[in-house]
């Protein structure tokens, strides 16, 4: 019984971190990115919810929207300049060496965020 307390204490702490983590997540900050098209330039990276979802941002390049469908799996969408979000191919794989990249497998595509 003191595990099962343990673990749920712990997975509230975990949820509440989260929460605080990414309630500053409106606010965009500078970083560096990487796409297959665009090769490596500086962003905005924006946090958008809890699951690790978020956009990146630059001048001159398409806004990238990576939406977290479930842990480790993502759709992702590009805005073009256009206002209006294109569902890009397939389903983005969360890479384990490099977490802050997610690869299409189907596409041979990558978008990371530093």
């Amino acid at each position: 019984m003191p595990n099962t307390l343990n673990r749920r204490l712990a997975m509230a702490a975990a949820a509440a971190a989260a929460v605080v983590l990414f309630a500053d997540g409106a606010a965009a900050k500078p970083a560096r990115c990487f796409t297959t098209d665009d090769g490596y330039y500086s962003c905005n990276f924006q946090g958008t919810d809890a699951a690790g979802s978020f956009e990146i941002s630059a001048p001159g390049k398409p806004t990238f929207s990576l939406l977290v469908d479930r842990p480790g799996f993502a759709s992702a969408y590009a805005d073009y300049g256009t206002g209006r979000n294109v569902a890009l191919p397939g389903m983005y794989v969360r890479e384990r060496d490099q977490p802050a990249c997610w690869s299409n497998p189907e596409t041979v595509t990558k978008i990371c965020a530093w």
